[in-house]
């Protein structure tokens, strides 16, 4: 039994597919396949059921590929402890960051971090919090970045800062003449949304109170982005909500628009998560303490009502 075998194991694993976990580990399929079955001999059990579509691993290859995870990070645990004894920071680091948070942070600390740690080698994906959470499972993230509390079993969140929510109001709109709105003002249906699986969606949901009763209006506006909510609010078609970062990069005729809201100000926390407290912990603490120095000083304490990123189910 090898560790290459295990990895072999662990990706068939995560794609459910041969041919994409051969091209996930940069080995041919044969190449692979052959691994995993000299493996199955090895342990005189058969670890997945390809019979199935997509592959499953069998009872007993669930077991084995939870310790073939374990034996896997143990290995890179090595690694760290080398990095540690000699003082340094190196190696890639893969970072999931969700699309509402993407645009308006990594900017902030990408430049700081590669110059104070030049040998860590920072991947970034742009990933909604399902997609990272799958991957930070799968091994395939080391930290991600998301709107919490999640509530996510084995999920660890580390705060990094509080971004409250700010109404974006053409001068037209019934409420374009006031200096700021309060929570009571804000009406889902007036409201431009961004798409289903955006946690920021979730939250203004949270912030109106709404239960399943979007107007016509609402789910025809739906849009990816906010650049496109921004344009349709100038085009009349209602208000939207932005985070205060989004907001601060708006330009200077845009920002006339942006209305704050009253106390208690919605605010989202904005936190690292990452799903081990051992491996490259050296490194999310490291890029915890750059991107809080990255933002306003502001932002970094708790002082007004964390909305939930999680659907309303009630």
């Amino acid at each position: 039994m090898t560790i290459t075998q295990l990895q072999y194991l662990i990706a068939v694993d995560n794609h459910r597919h041969f041919a994409r976990a051969a091209e996930a580990c940069f080995v041919t399929q044969p190449t692979l396949s052959m691994q995993v079955q000299k493996l199955e001999e090895e342990l005189g059990v058969l670890l997945f059921d390809r019979s199935k579509h997509p592959v499953r691993p069998t009872n007993i290859g669930e077991k084995i590929i939870k310790q073939a995870r374990s034996v896997v990070n143990e290995t890179h645990r090595i690694d760290e402890i080398l990095q540690a004894g000699k003082n340094q920071l190196e190696g890639l680091f893969k970072l999931g960051v969700i699309p509402t948070v993407a645009s308006s942070l990594i900017p902030r600390f990408v430049k700081s971090f590669h110059q104070k740690f030049p040998k860590i080698k920072l991947q970034i994906q742009e990933l909604q919090t399902e997609e990272i959470i799958d991957k930070l499972r799968m091994d395939e993230l080391d930290a991600g970045i998301a709107s919490t509390p999640l509530n996510e079993k084995g999920i660890l969140e580390k705060p990094l800062f509080y971004e409250p929510f700010m109404a974006f109001i053409p001068k037209e709109h019934r409420l374009g003449k006031e200096s700021f709105i309060t929570n009571s003002e804000l009406n889902i249906e007036d409201i431009l949304l961004l798409n289903q699986g955006h946690c920021f969606r979730n939250s203004v949901v949270n912030i109106c109170k709404y239960r399943n009763q979007a107007s016509e209006q609402a789910i025809e506006l739906e849009s990816g982005n906010f650049e496109t909510l921004i344009g349709l609010s100038k085009q009349g078609f209602g208000m939207t909500l932005v985070p205060y970062l989004h907001a601060l990069n708006l330009s200077e005729e845009d920002q006339t628009l942006v209305k704050p809201i009253a106390d208690p100000k919605p605010t989202r926390e904005i936190s690292l998560i990452y799903t081990r407290a051992e491996l490259k912990i050296k490194v999310i603490e490291e890029l915890h303490r750059v991107i809080r120095e990255s933002v306003p000083e502001k932002l970094l304490s708790e002082n007004q009502e964390v909305v939930s990123p999680l659907p309303d189910l009630v």
